[in-house]
């Protein structure tokens, strides 16, 4: 028939291939992949997602170059 179109099926594969073509253990698939929860990797800066310079105390979790330019809106201010 003209116009209509027909489903075909897709080829069966066995479980081990269609196992490991959904899986690759390629570099992006192993990094990074440990849940990290308590370590230096779990915490960043919450404006620019840096890990370095993290002022922790209080609360701020805040690099301390962000802290810097955030610091009077936060309420912040310098004795000296």
């Amino acid at each position: 028939p003209t116009g209509v179109s027909f489903l075909v099926p897709a080829p069966r594969l066995s479980s081990h291939t269609a196992f490991f073509s959904q899986t690759s253990m390629g570099h992006e698939n192993i990094w990074n992949s440990h849940p990290k929860k308590s370590c230096k990797g779990a915490r960043q800066c919450r404006v620019c997602s840096n890990r370095h310079g993290l002022i922790r105390k209080y609360g701020i979790d805040c690099c301390r170059r962000c802290f810097r330019e955030k610091a009077v809106e936060m309420g912040w201010h310098k004795y000296r």
